[in-house]
């Protein structure tokens, strides 16, 4: 068997996880961990990036995630000479980001944006087929990939694991969000209508948050735009508990969606497989 000869990587975000702690970017930071394991891997905030520094690692492997810090000259120069993918967290090709303001996700001419850079990306991965079939509808290009999944460390998924195992009450999580999309108010208005009772569970830090959402036995959740996977809905169902959501959630779309607990926690320890290798087999190609 021939020798595993190590890679260089470089990833480029406009935050990472020690810096923003979101969704995108505790994904980001889990296959950075990935990666690291057999390569070398420099992170590298977008707004920091600049041709000469492109030029200077040219023969490197470029993973370009969120990028709006990202100077155009640097996109161009990426697009025309080196290998890049773009890791797709939301929908950068739109100048408003948000595809839910158009009629069938459907936005005109005149709001795309990065047309090219995502043309030229050996692969644009998304997070699910939800999320797959927006981008396609928008840019008509053959590069995308659907990943179907996020990635969690071992740690979390561990940690996961636990919370399922807890006696839940006949209870509604509720996200105590302050950003509009996240759209507390009407999961809020729907339990009152269908007179559940529900908590609103503020930011207590990651572990914290799940802990307490993973009290009860519902999570209500209706985002006022598209979410390309939604993590905090794929960490209920593994918490064992039930999902009422609306039409806007990537993760409701995939298959697994309808496993729970243990059996969606081990489909997730598979996607840090699958993913990793769909990302180096683009790079070998």
């Amino acid at each position: 068997m021939p020798k595993y000869t190590p890679k260089k990587y470089i990833f480029i975000a406009d935050f990472f996880a020690d810096q923003m702690l979101g969704g995108g970017e505790l994904n980001n930071e889990e296959l950075i961990n990935l990666l690291k394991l057999d390569n070398t891997v420099e992170k590298v905030n977008s707004h920091f990036v600049s041709e000469s520094f492109l030029s200077e690692n040219i023969n490197s492997n470029f993973i370009v995630s969120n990028f709006i810090n990202l100077k155009q000259e640097c996109k161009q120069y990426l697009q025309n000479k080196c290998r890049y993918v773009i890791y797709e967290h939301d929908h950068k090709y739109l100048v408003n980001r948000n595809p839910a303001e158009f009629d069938d996700f459907l936005a005109p001419q005149e709001a795309i944006v990065n047309y090219d850079f995502y043309k030229k990306a050996l692969a644009v991965y998304c997070q699910s087929n939800f999320h797959k079939e927006i981008v396609y509808k928008n840019l008509k290009i053959d590069n995308i990939v659907n990943l179907g999944g996020n990635l969690w460390s071992i740690e979390s998924l561990n940690k996961i694991r636990e919370f399922a195992t807890k006696d839940k009450l006949n209870k509604c999580s509720i996200m105590d969000s302050p950003i509009p999309h996240k759209n507390t108010n009407t999961a809020r208005a729907y339990c009152a209508y269908k007179n559940m009772e529900y908590e609103l569970i503020p930011s207590l830090g990651y572990y914290g948050f799940l802990d307490r959402i993973s009290n009860n036995d519902t999570l209500v959740f209706f985002p006022k735009t598209p979410e390309t996977l939604s993590r905090i809905t794929v960490e209920a169902k593994m918490m064992g508990m039930t999902v009422i959501t609306n039409k806007l959630v990537g993760a409701t779309k995939e298959k697994w969606f309808e496993l729970k607990g243990g059996k969606l926690i081990d489909i997730m320890i598979e996607k840090r497989k699958s993913i990793f290798h769909i990302v180096e087999e683009n790079f070998d190609e």
